[in-house]
């Protein structure tokens, strides 16, 4: 094991792992740091092998899951995660979708009990950096929220961690691309175009300029091919995929004490 800090992560679907903070794991892997990979669901309600959404009575939630597990391990192990966890939740679906009321759903967990698997795992890796999402869950998908809600408990349990960072994209930055890829003529994703109301500037902490790592993004989001609904961000041009995804945004959420050093580094100060 590494004897530089460990980060971990924590999704709430496969392929949240290449889309949130995918560079500043590719970024720590390389420099030696151990990085772990946390996915609360088992993304079944993703498109399926015929492009039905989850919510679709044909929707083939067996293969999907199955597709999508397959996905992530790839996706992981190209960006470089040393360990993949899978808690196995269903997934939620959209908010309103009938599955919001399964009671397997990532939405409806015991949040202790959760709290308290997220909590061992931190400290049996000697997590000192946590990643999730904000408590807005970046788009307000309910996993992505409940993600936000266990990590945070999980703080309370845990003692190793030091900081808790929300990868975050800025107002400024959020707006400019989706301005950009509007004038070339791409659809965009709903969870893209909901995110443009995100984080004030200044609420951004930690900066990384992780263009090194934009074509290693994109290879990581085209692996997971069964959501075809990235396709144009997967296929993007290479200038306007590194204005989005080139550098990354991190919103200090927590911290064990007091906090400097760390604007172009997650560990920095420690």
């Amino acid at each position: 094991m590494s004897s530089l800090p460990t980060l971990v992560c924590v999704h709430a679907h496969p392929d949240d792992e290449a889309f949130f903070g995918a560079g500043a794991v590719a970024h720590y892997a390389a420099l030696g740091h151990r990085v772990v990979l946390v996915t609360c669901t088992n993304g079944q309600l993703g498109l399926d092998q015929s492009g039905r959404a989850g919510d679709d009575p044909l929707h083939d939630a067996a293969t999907t899951l199955s597709v999508r597990a397959g996905e992530l391990q790839c996706a992981a192990s190209l960006l470089g995660y040393s360990r993949v966890v899978t808690l196995g939740y269903d997934d939620s679906g959209m908010t309103g979708w009938p599955e919001n009321g399964n009671p397997g759903a990532f939405m409806n967990v015991d949040v202790d009990a959760v709290a308290r698997t997220l909590a061992t795992i931190f400290d049996e890796e000697s997590a000192v950096v946590v990643v999730t999402y904000d408590e807005h869950g970046f788009y307000g998908h309910p996993d992505h929220v409940m993600a936000n809600v266990v990590t945070r408990r999980a703080l309370d349990s845990s003692s190793s961690v030091a900081r808790l960072y929300y990868s975050v994209v800025p107002r400024g930055v959020i707006t400019a691309f989706v301005e950009g890829a509007k004038s070339l003529g791409l659809s965009l994703p709903e969870w893209v175009l909901d995110a443009a109301t995100n984080v004030p500037d200044d609420l951004v902490a930690s900066t990384l300029d992780v263009r090194k790592y934009a074509r290693l993004k994109q290879e990581a989001m085209a692996v997971h091919a069964s959501q075809v609904d990235n396709g144009d961000i997967v296929r993007m041009n290479e200038e306007l995929f590194t204005l989005l995804f080139g550098t990354e945004y991190y919103q200090r959420a927590w911290s064990r004490q007091d906090t400097n050093g760390d604007l172009v580094d997650l560990f920095g100060g420690l």
